[in-house]
C-alpha cells in the first residue's frame, strides 16, 4: 500500500474509462454525458428532437426478412457504443440488448430502433448514478421475465436488478 504522500499526489478520480466521476463527502456520482455527446456527434444525431423512452411501447423487433439492409459496420458501431453505455445506464439495457440480436443482418427497422435509443440518450444525457456515502447495507434483488416473448425463436427474456440500500449496484437482461 502506498504512503499518504503517494496517494495524495494522484488526486481525485474525475474520468475513468469514459465514466465521469464526481466525489464529495456526501457520496459519488457517475455519468457518461461527455461520451453520449461524442456518440451523438459521431452518428450525426445532434439535431434530433428528444424522446422520453428508449423503445416505443409495443416494439417487437424480428428478423424483418423483407426489410432493407443497412451498413453492418455502422450498425455494429452503434450497438457496440450503446453496449458500452450500459455500464452506467440501466435504463437502456433491455433496448440495447434487443437491438444487439440483429447485428449479423441488420435491417432498416433495427437501425431505426437503435437510433431511437441514441435520441433518447440525447434527452437524458445528464442522468447520473449516485451512491451516497452513508447508505444502509441491505441487499435487495428483483427479477422479472416474459414467457416466449421474442418473436424470432419464442424464447423468454428475463431481467434482474440488485440494490445495496437505495443504490442500484447490478442489473442485466438475458434471453
Amino acid at each position: 500500500m502506498g504512503s499518504e504522500f503517494e496517494m495524495s499526489m494522484m488526486g481525485e478520480l474525475n474520468f475513468f474509462l469514459g465514466l465521469q466521476v464526481k466525489q464529495s463527502p456526501k457520496g459519488i456520482s457517475i455519468c457518461q454525458q461527455k461520451y453520449i455527446k461524442e456518440l451523438l456527434k459521431r452518428f450525426d444525431m445532434e439535431a434530433s428532437k428528444v424522446i422520453d423512452t428508449p423503445t416505443a411501447t409495443g416494439t417487437r423487433l424480428d428478423m424483418d426478412e423483407i426489410g432493407s439492409p443497412v451498413n453492418q459496420t455502422m450498425y455494429r458501431g452503434i450497438i457496440g457504443s450503446l453496449l458500452y453505455l450500459t455500464a452506467n445506464r440501466p435504463d437502456i439495457v433491455f433496448s440495447v440488448g434487443l437491438c444487439a440480436r440483429f447485428q449479423s443482418n441488420p435491417k432498416e427497422s433495427h437501425l431505426k430502433a437503435a437510433k431511437r435509443i441514441l435520441i433518447y440518450l440525447k434527452g437524458t444525457q445528464d442522468l447520473v448514478m449516485y451512491y451516497p456515502s452513508s447508505d444502509s447495507f441491505n441487499l435487495i434483488g428483483y427479477a422479472d421475465a416474459d414467457y416466449a416473448g421474442y418473436l424470432v425463436d419464442r424464447k423468454s427474456t428475463s431481467g434482474m436488478t440488485h440494490f445495496l440500500g437505495s443504490c442500484l449496484i447490478s442489473w442485466g437482461t438475458r434471453k
